[in-house]
């Protein structure tokens, strides 16, 4: 009995592995972990194990970065207002709000506005133009989007506003490289390579470095909510960021985050980025997907208890009629997968749906994706235009397979494992055609195995609290940077298992020679056939698990092999 994954152990490289043990005077095993990590010299390894802001490059290096800081100095120069268009996810409303309070800090008259997810969509409105002579904006800077806005963009440049581009979005064409008066954006080629994997967030982060000459070191709590949130790679200037984001998140001075904490009961306790992931980013973003995204910029903004503890609230709410939508829509979309969906025909699942909330598809898909483990699309069906959300698989890049199907759709834009899409009603069944026939080229079975990249394997006696408290130094875990994960064989219970809460498993397992405790969250189904084994082979992270002040440690399960 297995969870139907491939295992993959990385190869080891022993001279590497020596060489970064002896000069830096760590563990083989950590060294290994490093390698694994592409870390290929000892002043990377020595960065990554201790990053230091000094570390971060010159944001100079983006091709237009001093022309737009020319025009935003000119801007102030000229007390003429200045737009900042956001989007409505963490990423958009952090970038949002560091921007603006650099901004404001520098005598800037500026203001903001943020798309309604529902009634506006991504990018520019088309009403932009209006919008901004209503203000009478002489400068436009967009934030987290706008990569694709040809036809807006040109437009504001023809009425004499200059525009700022600063996204990470994918660009589906050239057009706009001519219109934009600046593009920051990593994924614009000739940007800076050093950049390529930053969030939106992070590329305002590098404007205002430039604009301020600082690191800013009280906004990257700003800067790390979106950069996890966003699911980019932490790596990079990205570890950097999360790694001193996270100290000024635990300790932040704002009282909408904090209220946000008291709220999630998560106040006081050392934040990570599975708190982010997972408790104050879902919050967050769910004002953007059930409502406005005002109303969680405006927890950024908050300067007092009680209006932040109010703002705390309503994100709460928000929260929980975004699951209710979220798991009504998923159920449907799991019926429409086992009625329509052929898996030896369909390498991309395209399910769509009369009416959806727009605000759930993106997590509906995820849902989808990390379910059947395939590209998933999710779409709202109405009578003409549907709006859809799509994620994918590890080898499968979703933005170059919607640019190979651009002739189907209205719009389109993303990433490689994100995407939104418009689609008309009676194209979608030639797009789900489409797209498959571009999926059966481009994976093979073996890709739509999920599989568990194992970091090393070892024996239970390679395992000791010190080398589990070293592992810390590998944080903060997150994409680009999983937590490392251990292979043991022939392991054999030591004790009866027992079931605990939210059908947890604990036992005790032994390969012979070292005895730890073992703990499966969500695997009690495995009781029976687990204490009927002869053997079994563990995937699994080791923990310190610390109780009455003495420290443990546990194996937590990822995989196991019953034999």
């Amino acid at each position: 009995m297995s969870l139907n994954k491939t295992i993959t152990v990385k190869p080891s490289d022993k001279n590497l592995s020596d060489l970064f043990s002896s000069s830096l005077g760590i563990s083989k095993i950590l060294s290994q972990l490093l390698i694994n990590r592409g870390i290929s010299t000892i002043k990377d390894a020595q960065c990554f194990l201790r990053p230091d802001m000094a570390d971060l490059t010159d944001p100079y290096q983006f091709a237009d970065m001093n022309k737009a800081v020319c025009l935003i100095k000119k801007a102030i120069s000229d007390k003429a207002p200045i737009m900042i268009f956001g989007d409505y996810d963490v990423d958009g409303v952090t970038s949002v709000a560091l921007l603006k309070n650099t901004l404001s800090g520098l005598g800037a008259c500026v203001f903001h506005y943020l798309p309604h997810r529902i009634k506006e969509g991504y990018g520019l409105s088309k009403n932009i133009l209006h919008i901004c002579r209503q203000k009478d904006v002489r400068l436009l800077i967009t934030v987290d989007c706008g990569t694709s806005s040809y036809e807006q963009i040109k437009q504001l440049r023809h009425a004499g506003i200059e525009v700022i581009v600063t996204d990470h979005h994918e660009p589906s064409g050239t057009g706009i490289l001519a219109q934009a008066s600046a593009m920051i954006n990593p994924k614009i080629k000739g940007s800076y390579s050093q950049y390529e994997e930053l969030a939106g967030v992070g590329v305002v982060y590098k404007l205002c470095q430039a604009l301020t000459g600082g690191y800013l070191i009280d906004d990257l709590d700003l800067v790390c909510l979106g950069t996890i949130a966003d699911v980019v790679p932490l790596r990079g200037e990205n570890r950097i960021i999360v790694k001193f984001g996270l100290k000024a998140l635990t300790d932040t001075v704002r009282p909408g985050l904090k209220a946000l904490m008291e709220k999630s009961r998560i106040y006081k306790k050392k934040i990570t980025s599975t708190f982010v992931s997972f408790i104050l980013g879902p919050r967050i973003n769910a004002s953007g997907r059930m409502d406005t995204a005002e109303t969680a910029l405006e927890l950024m903004f908050a300067d007092t208890k009680e209006y932040a503890e109010e703002l705390a609230g309503a994100l709460e709410t928000h929260n929980r009629r975004r699951q209710k939508e979220e798991s009504l829509i998923l159920e449907e979309a799991c019926e429409l997968v086992n009625r329509e969906v052929n898996f030896k025909e369909h390498k991309v699942i395209v399910v769509a749906g009369n009416n959806w909330h727009q605000g759930v598809l993106g997590i509906v898909a995820s849902k989808l994706a990390d379910r059947f483990y395939r590209p998933s699309i999710v779409i709202s069906r109405t009578e003409r235009l549907c709006k859809g959300s799509g994620r994918s698989i590890k080898n499968f890049h979703l933005f170059h397979a919607l640019s190979d199907c651009h002739e189907l759709l209205e719009t389109f834009g993303g990433h490689s494992h994100a995407v939104g899409l418009v689609v008309a009603n009676d194209k979608i069944n030639d797009f789900r055609q489409k797209i498959n026939m571009l999926a059966h080229e481009r994976l093979s079975l073996a890709d739509l195995i999920p599989s568990l990249d194992i970091d090393m394997k070892i024996d239970l006696s390679d395992l000791d609290e010190e080398l589990v408290e070293s592992l810390e130094q590998l944080e903060p875990f997150g994409a680009g940077n999983p937590e490392p994960l251990f292979y043991t064989q022939g392991l054999k219970l030591k004790s009866n298992p027992q079931v605990l809460g939210r059908d947890t498993i604990k036992f005790w397992a032994s390969d012979g020679t070292a005895t730890y405790q073992v703990l499966g969250f969500n695997k009690a189904n495995i009781l029976n056939s687990l204490v009927n084994c002869e053997s079994f082979d563990l995937v699994y992270t080791p923990r310190l698990d610390c109780w009455q002040g003495e420290a443990s440690l546990v194996l937590e399960i990822k995989d196991l092999l019953l034999k």
